[in-house]
């Protein structure tokens, strides 16, 4: 007989009232036809409620009663899907873990060819690329290119373009991600930069079956700017060089001055020449110094050790937070 491994399944939520009996409707199929072609497999399905303000919540308290493989944690305020990634992982009790959506984004068909290349002992990983960007607006597309270009070209870190957070892993992975327990995180980076051998699988993009997207672009610009500060130090060597450049056309301009004015005897332009020296100057020390204050702020928070997220409530002390107001007071002593 053959050693029963269990496997977690991780899923951030977010409003994701109209997604979630959806996703978990097509999740138990996918894994119920999984147990019967691998009988040593065993599930449980770990969601996170990242401070929804919808009814996810309540729709988890009815899934935690209807299936005693589903557990929950809910955060006490919004932290962000990083924070979701790191709390899964962290409370998961599985062999193996997959982290994923649950928008049906990341498709779990997946889930049988993930672990058979898991399986093999071949791969540490199996995620998902998209090859396409079908669905999204091509200005947002050509953002997205141009970060991973950009990433790659000024980080030792690389990222594969179009590589999802959608990923199965072994408990030794998944132990050397939590390893990793920065408070300013870019999953995309972290598990690049844990390394292990990872097997690519290659689909096309696949839209949200239900809600929107709490995504926007200036939250995902937000976010490439995370990963960038987390795992390269290029923007810094960047502000130097540009000092440089500046005081290089400073010695020109001058040099050239001196010229006009002793060789050619041409007058010199007094405010013209001056503004615009004092607005290039000014806006690249603003630039550096902008620079040098997002490490700082990075060190900063870093530093300060905060939690990187709070439970509110489990699926363990769900029974607190159901009661009643009337059935609260019963429950006080007689005087």
């Amino acid at each position: 007989m053959s050693k029963q491994s269990l496997l977690s399944i991780i899923v951030p939520c977010y409003n994701e009232e109209e997604s979630l009996p959806l996703f978990y409707a097509e999740i138990t199929r996918v894994t119920a036809e999984m147990q019967q072609k691998y009988p040593e497999l065993t599930f449980e399905y770990l969601f996170i409620d990242d401070g929804s303000k919808d009814h996810t919540l309540e729709g988890l308290r009815k899934l935690v009663k209807q299936d005693k493989r589903v557990r929950y944690l809910s955060f006490s305020r919004n932290f962000g899907k990083e924070a979701g990634i790191y709390a899964g992982l962290s409370h998961a009790k599985g062999d193996y873990c997959v982290v994923m959506d649950a928008d049906l984004q990341h498709p779990p068909k997946f889930l049988p060819e993930m672990y058979e290349a898991v399986k093999s002992g071949e791969y540490d990983c199996a995620t998902t690329r998209r090859v396409s960007r079908k669905g999204e607006s091509k200005i947002r597309s050509w953002f997205a290119r141009l970060f991973y270009k950009i990433m790659n070209k000024i980080s030792q870190t690389e990222i594969v373009d179009g590589a999802q957070d959608f990923r199965f892993m072994t408990r030794q992975m998944v132990d050397a991600v939590l390893s990793m327990s920065e408070y300013n995180r870019f999953s995309k980076g972290i598990f690049s930069w844990v390394g292990f051998r990872v097997k690519y699988l290659e689909y096309e993009n696949v839209e949200r079956v239900a809600g929107t997207t709490a995504w926007s672009f200036w939250g995902l610009f937000r976010y490439s700017i995370e990963g960038i500060i987390g795992f390269s130090t290029a923007p810094l060597g960047i502000s130097v060089l540009l000092g440089l450049v500046s005081c290089l056309i400073a010695v020109i301009v001058i040099i050239g001055t001196i010229i006009k004015k002793f060789l050619f005897g041409e007058p010199v332009d007094g405010y013209p020449t001056l503004i615009c020296s004092l607005y290039f100057l000014g806006g690249l020390q603003l630039f550096c110094t902008g620079i040098l204050g997002t490490y700082l702020s990075k060190t900063y928070l870093e530093v300060k050790h905060r939690p990187i997220y709070l439970v509110r409530e489990t699926d363990e002390n769900a029974d607190t937070f159901t009661q009643t107001p009337a059935s609260k007071e019963s429950d006080k002593p007689e005087d």
